[in-house]
């Protein structure tokens, strides 16, 4: 009974983390559609180029993100007060590098709306900022996520996806428009990050002793960073290809049929934040760290399901009330995209997975079908041709990636891990397991 327990608080834990993801994907949504009504073609064009370009920025911090919950959790980055010095100098590192960082791009800022082809220089000089930000909030999130307070981060999830839609609207409501749209974005980061260094007080207390200096968690985060570009890329490079391989009418009904296959992808985001940290954890505790993934995948699978029969059985009514009746010819494809972003969802698991286990080959395999894609799909001659060719390569990756996750990995030694009831171990006190393996 007290398994049962855990197993179901554990699950409950992770529907949580997907429940607030995509809580804050519907507000990303909803984002998408007001501003492209407000701001019509051509402003709208402007702000995706610059959402576009943040987008790009965000990768190492989301990387980083990783990176912190999983030597956090290893307790590499010390416990209770330590921890809490090693995040207050993380961020007295980024908010200097904030300050040059948004001097610079002041300075440049006519070039910088250049390159983007727009016309809002201000909204351009925020680009990088943004992105700076970015980092400090996920080197916050990462840090509570390995203390497991998936609460909060869930909670901070769904207060930064709103926060953009509302301060977003709210600076274009005052005659801001384009730039204040975009702003919107920094604002909202900025008001995250503040909120979790009020938790991060009242949860983990004062600094006490030497945290542990970034630069030690940028050094070993290029495999997270090189995995997320490349998921990345299986998720993005499909609607790019499109409208290379298809005519205009085609590529447009292809994107827009994207946006529903993909909601399953966006609940992999949120139960992503779950599995790592905890497969790190399991591992590092001397048990099999399997059994996150598999349940994980459950609720992927279980979601995966309905949207799948609604996908197979009214896929029309869903295009004509989403997107408008000239969307209704995806009806076709609909269903094979839900399948083939389904598998991208269960990949994008398992590289969670194998990333809080230190392995690496899988960019190997991923790496390969990365760049494979783009040039399989200049081969289709049809939208449906070109759904199946999407879900062929889904299917292999998702082959690929989770095959290597099928053998439990020996268990590891940490200096500074956990006990088998999941405590932490006091400094120099190793286990008696083998080490996390590099492969």
């Amino acid at each position: 009974m007290q398994a049962t327990g855990v197993r179901d608080s554990e699950t409950a834990k992770a529907v949580g983390l997907a429940a607030a993801t995509m809580g804050a994907n519907l507000a990303a949504v909803g984002f998408t559609v007001v501003f492209a009504r407000v701001l019509g073609v051509d402003g709208y064009g402007s702000l995706a180029a610059l959402l576009n370009l943040t987008i790009i920025l965000m990768v190492p911090g989301s990387a980083l993100q990783i990176a912190a919950a999983r030597e956090g959790t290893l307790g590499r980055l010390g416990v209770g007060g330590e921890l809490v010095a090693t995040l207050d100098g993380w961020t007295r590192q980024v908010l200097i590098g904030l300050a040059g960082v948004t001097a610079v791009s002041i300075a440049v800022r006519e070039p910088l709306a250049a390159l983007l082809n727009v016309r809002q220089e201000w909204a351009a000089a925020a680009v990088a900022p943004t992105g700076t930000l970015w980092l400090l909030l996920c080197l916050q999130r990462g840090l509570l996520q390995s203390t497991r307070s998936y609460g909060a981060v869930g909670l901070n999830v769904i207060l930064e996806a709103f926060g953009r839609l509302v301060l977003g609207a709210a600076f274009v409501v005052a005659g801001l428009g384009v730039t204040g749209a975009y702003l919107g974005t920094l604002a909202s980061f900025a008001l995250a990050a503040c909120a979790l260094a009020v938790v991060q007080r009242r949860r983990l207390g004062r600094a006490t002793g030497v945290g542990h200096p970034l630069s030690g968690l940028l050094r070993g985060a290029g495999v997270p960073i090189g995995a997320l570009i490349l998921v990345a890329v299986l998720q993005n490079v499909d609607v790019i290809m499109a409208r290379h391989a298809l005519d205009e009418v085609a590529s447009g009904v292809y994107a827009a049929a994207t946006v529903a296959g993909k909601a399953v992808v966006w609940i992999a985001v949120g139960l992503g934040f779950y599995v790592l940290p905890e497969a790190t954890h399991r591992a590092a505790a001397g048990d099999d760290p399997r059994t996150v993934l598999v349940r994980a995948l459950a609720v992927i699978g279980a979601i995966a399901a309905v949207a799948l029969v609604a996908f197979a059985t009214i896929p029309a009514l869903l295009l004509r009330v989403a997107f408008g009746a000239e969307f209704e010819s995806g009806d076709s494809i609909l269903f094979v995209l839900g399948m083939a972003y389904a598998l991208l969802a269960a990949t994008y698991l398992a590289v969670q997975f194998l990333l809080g286990l230190h392995r690496r080959v899988f960019l190997v395999a991923l790496g390969a079908v990365a760049l494979a894609e783009p040039v399989l799909l200049l081969g289709a001659d049809s939208i449906e041709s070109f759904a199946a060719l999407v879900l062929g390569i889904q299917a292999v990756a998702a082959v690929a990636v989770l095959m290597l996750c099928v053998r439990r990995p020996a268990p590891p030694t940490v200096v500074t891990g956990f006990t088998d009831s999941g405590s932490a171990r006091a400094p120099g006190r190793e286990s008696t397991s083998a080490p996390l393996s590099l492969r």
